[in-house]
């Protein structure tokens, strides 16, 4: 871990990356990959140190509107329990009347379910959780050091019983590990039993850019022998990647979440995610 002084904490889209670089492990995260420029060690966490500060000054400034982590970095990396750069920045968003989503695997999002709750009755807060597998034992293989899928399956219950609405992101699926009919219906079994908002699949499978594509490949020969080779003689050098029952996945999840009154268009789901609920707020905070 080391800190930097940031000069900015905003990207464009309101977007606040509070880290940069990440300790889940996950064997194919897309972050690793070169065209982001991470020049220090990735479990080398890059803090922010000024982050809570350049947030408030900036909330001060602003109409209220969606305040949202990056993606590049889970926001409840381990981390986060001694600096609590998160928690600091929804005091501040839920004092100065903003909205708040966040995408995460973590469990450690329930430390801060009381702020989230605030948020939410004072504006709105959506919480996104990554689940690609219901299956522990798999999980811990391809998300090694970060909560198994069943516990955040509770986070979703919890999420569900304090009427905070959930977005799972059901990606990515990897093509021979977690592309399977009965995984795919498992996770919606459980986003229909929790009450989930919508569920986001970007397209059924993974991208393997430069940087990220020799990390997976290396803890594919860890943890699945020969299926290293097996995508190199199907994929080649592609960045991205999917199995062959792609197209029957996308058709059961887009089936299923008609079915249930669930969000699945890309479109939709984002513009869900950071629309910011003016009128009400207005009439909350008067």
């Amino acid at each position: 871990m080391h800190y930097v002084k940031a000069k900015g904490i905003f990207k464009s889209d309101y977007g606040i990356n509070l880290y940069r670089g990440c300790t889940h492990g996950c064997i194919y995260c897309d972050s690793r990959s070169e065209i982001y420029q991470i020049n220090h060690k990735f479990e080398d966490i890059e803090v922010k140190e000024n982050a809570p500060e350049l947030l408030k000054k900036e909330l001060i400034r602003r109409k209220p509107f969606m305040v949202s982590t990056g993606a590049m970095t889970d926001p409840y990396i381990p981390i986060e329990k001694r600096i609590q750069h998160v928690r600091k920045c929804l005091e501040l968003i839920y004092r100065y009347g903003y909205g708040f989503s966040c995408l995460t695997k973590s469990d450690l999002i329930l430390r801060d379910l009381d702020l989230l709750k605030k948020i939410n009755e004072k504006t709105k807060a959506v919480v996104q959780i990554t689940i690609n597998t219901t299956d522990d034992e798999l999980c811990k293989i391809i998300e090694p050091n970060v909560c198994p899928a069943s516990r955040r399956l509770e986070v979703l219950r919890r999420l569900n019983e304090n009427d905070i609405p959930a977005v799972v992101w059901l990606s990515p699926i990897l093509p021979y590990i977690n592309d399977t009919e009965e995984n795919i219906n498992s996770i919606l079994d459980c986003c229909i039993d929790e009450n989930v908002k919508g569920v986001l699949n970007l397209d059924m499978g993974l991208s393997l850019r430069k940087g990220n594509r020799e990390f997976f490949y290396g803890k594919l020969d860890e943890n699945f022998p020969g299926l290293k080779d097996r995508y190199v003689e199907e994929f080649a050098d592609s960045e991205f990647v999917h199995g062959k029952n792609d197209r029957k996945l996308k058709g059961i999840l887009k089936r299923r979440c008609k079915k249930h009154g669930m969000l699945y268009k890309q479109d939709d789901i984002f513009e869900y995610v950071h629309e910011f609920p003016s009128k009400s707020v207005q009439s909350k905070l008067i």
